[in-house]
């Protein structure tokens, strides 16, 4: 009885210094990292009135995952959250003037490795307040591991932005999420974000 009880907590050790050290590893590979993201609220398509977006579900579960810090992407004037309609209209005038919303806060970068970057795919692009926030940052040297929630578009071609936008960084594989799974199967959404890391 003794002997398994000894066992039992010889074992019990070597599952926590296991998940202990992979933690490690992870951070030692990806060096300081933070997950910065924008997100969309109120109103959306296939997922009705949300009080927490799509890509701000996902952002938490590569933060829980990884350890990372996080950083919300927030304009200094909020997108309208009581209309889906009046949002599209919006960002897609912004999407065709080319705009740069600008930025309630900001972050200083200069300390991270590898920066998980989320945003939602908004007709083959990343929304343009994004673009504010990565045009106002120096990338060189650094990781980027960007991340979508789409309705059927995947990441559509946004990593390719992301090299010309982010210069001199390195650009990993991405991830895309369905907003909708984001939203209504949590599950399967935190299987994909495991996956992917």
């Amino acid at each position: 009885m003794k002997l398994a009880a000894v066992l039992i907590a010889i074992m019990a050790a070597c599952a926590v210094f296991a998940q202990t050290n992979t933690s490690l590893s992870k951070e030692k590979s990806m060096g300081k990292s933070i997950v910065i993201y924008f997100s969309a609220t109120g109103e959306q398509y296939n997922v009705g009135r949300i009080s927490e977006g799509n890509t701000a579900v996902i952002a938490k579960m590569i933060a829980a995952e990884t350890g990372a810090e996080l950083f919300e992407i927030v304009p200094e004037k909020p997108y309208p959250t009581d209309s889906y309609t009046r949002l599209t209209e919006i960002a897609k005038d912004e999407q065709r003037k080319k705009a740069r919303p600008a930025l309630k806060s900001d972050i200083d970068i200069s300390a991270y490795d590898t920066v998980f970057l989320g945003y939602p795919n908004w007709w083959g692009d990343m929304p343009m307040i994004v673009y504010s926030f990565i045009e106002s940052h120096d990338w060189q040297g650094k990781t980027v591991r960007p991340f979508c929630t789409h309705e059927g578009s995947g990441l559509a071609g946004t990593e390719s932005k992301l090299r010309s936008a982010c210069k001199g960084a390195t650009v990993a594989k991405g991830l895309a999420v369905q907003g909708k799974t984001a939203q209504t199967a949590r599950t399967a959404a935190k299987k994909a974000v495991q996956g992917w890391l």
